[in-house]
């Protein structure tokens, strides 16, 4: 059922310009089961003139009318959630559940900005003289240029592609190369249901070229991008240097703290469930676990219980629960953080190997003994490792989980009320959840702070940064 991904340029789905393309590798079997095309510069010329155009005409299209669009394309993704989470899985190698959940997910996202657009309320100020007025007015920002990554095919995109529509602007997206399909029948959706032309944009092609080419054009009004820390700052100083809004959700390092006074068969199956999640492959993932002394032992035994239980397959098998790493750059970086560490004195407590030979499945991994000048303790393992730290006191574990630049997301277990309201005051961090997975709803922020980026993909903060905000002020005649 996989068939060759186009790209979408004003409001055609075509071949990329000379016709290059770029294989698309099932992760579970290593076989190439398609093509994506390789952008040209003519083509993103077009889709940039397109993008212009598209703007020009959606930004007149009133809040209410591009809601009523949006909910058909959410609709239209749900009856399409089954095909759309095959091709998920075929190209990016999740359990075919999880990848239904994303998109199922994604069809929430888009009712939620679309309600949330129409609620893109300015306000009166109240004047200091008779006659005046003085008004605050919002507006789109301009054509938008989104770069995703491949973690997330659809829920990447969708808060981008969904951001923008709301707010009255044009998106061109530069979908991930590896999982192509599945973003692709996303914008699909939308255009399915009557999104007029040029209004969104499809590329695929080399990402260097695509984003050094389109963040300085004049067309493009603003950046959002999800992925690497390091990417991250090269496109946001691009971006500075050209004056453009940027959005920025980069990686991750998240501490799981668990407290001794924490329920630990909740803590550890939570969190187990949570880490090992799309393969560790998600930028909010915990990955070091710092575990209060007095359970540690026992928090390990569950937790690493758990991880030798996990059922590692093709993704389209029944009762798998964890598939392949998506690429075949992801098991080197594995084999070398837990190489690194455990010559340094860890001790692997599960896993730490590739299973098998063909497809890029790799053991539940669990490391003890680890110390600070380990590379996992530092590199965002963006894998199936969990890192198992013990801590004395509050003070302590409060400066191991705030010692990395990152600032994600973090965890946090207890029965304290009191414990609870410290940690999240004291942990440096864009979201904190505590006793449960609260992270990724529609309608709650979703950002970092310091390397882990700024800006919000969630919540009703996401809208900001697609508007611009003016002030209008009028005195009688």
């Amino acid at each position: 059922m996989y068939q060759d991904v186009l790209l979408h340029i004003d409001g055609q789905w075509r071949a990329a310009t000379g016709g290059r393309t770029i294989p698309v590798l099932n992760p579970a079997t290593e076989e190439v089961i398609g093509t994506v095309p390789h952008a040209s510069q003519a083509d993103m010329d077009e889709a940039l003139a397109a993008a212009e155009r598209g703007f020009a005409t959606w930004r007149k299209v009133s809040a209410y009318e591009r809601a009523k669009l949006m909910r058909k394309a959410a609709d239209l993704l749900r009856s399409r959630a089954d095909s759309i989470a095959k091709l998920m899985t075929l190209e990016q190698g999740k359990p075919l559940p999880e990848a239904k959940m994303e998109v199922m997910a994604g069809a929430d996202i888009i009712d939620w900005f679309a309600e949330e657009a129409r609620r893109a309320y300015g306000r009166v100020i109240p004047a200091r003289g008779e006659g005046i007025y003085q008004l605050v007015v919002k507006e789109p920002v301009g054509p938008v240029a989104a770069f995703t990554p491949w973690n997330f095919p659809i829920n990447q995109v969708v808060r981008k592609l969904s951001a923008a529509l709301a707010t009255g602007c044009s998106i061109i997206v530069k979908a991930p190369e590896e999982t192509p399909a599945s973003p692709a029948e996303l914008i699909r959706c939308f255009i399915d249901v009557g999104l007029p032309q040029g209004v969104v944009g499809l590329l695929y092609g080399v990402p260097a070229e695509i984003s050094s080419y389109l963040i300085p054009h004049p067309t493009i009004r603003k950046v959002t991008f999800t992925g690497s820390t390091p990417v991250g700052k090269h496109l946001a100083e691009l971006a500075g240097k050209h004056m453009k809004r940027a959005t920025m959700e980069l990686g991750g390092h998240a501490p799981a703290i668990v407290f001794d006074d924490a329920d630990v068969e909740v803590a550890s199956k939570t969190l187990a469930t949570s880490k090992f999640r799309n393969a560790g492959q998600v930028c909010v993932s915990p990955t070091r676990f710092l575990v209060q002394e007095k359970v540690f032992d026992q928090f390990v035994e569950k937790f690493t219980a758990y991880a030798k239980s996990v059922k590692v397959g093709n993704g389209l098998e029944e009762g798998t629960q964890m598939g392949p790493l998506a690429n075949d750059r992801r098991i080197p970086a594995m084999e070398a953080l837990i190489g690194d560490a455990t010559q340094k004195g860890a001790e692997l407590r599960a896993g730490g190997s590739r299973i098998g030979n063909k497809g890029y499945f790799f053991e539940p991994t669990v490391l003890t003994g680890l110390t600070r000048e380990m590379r996992a303790m530092n590199e965002e393992p963006f894998g199936p490792l969990a890192l198992m730290v013990p801590f004395r006191d509050f003070d302590e574990v409060v400066e191991e989980a705030n010692r990395l630049p990152f600032g994600l997301a973090a965890y946090a277990f207890t029965r304290s009320a009191k414990t609870a309201n410290a940690i999240a005051s004291q942990v440096e961090s864009g979201m904190m959840t505590i006793n449960h997975l609260g992270l990724a709803l529609p309608e709650v922020p979703f950002g970092g702070i310091k390397d882990s980026g700024y800006g919000s993909e969630g919540g009703s903060e996401a809208i900001e940064a697609y508007l611009n905000t003016k002030f209008v002020t009028q005195a009688g005649l």
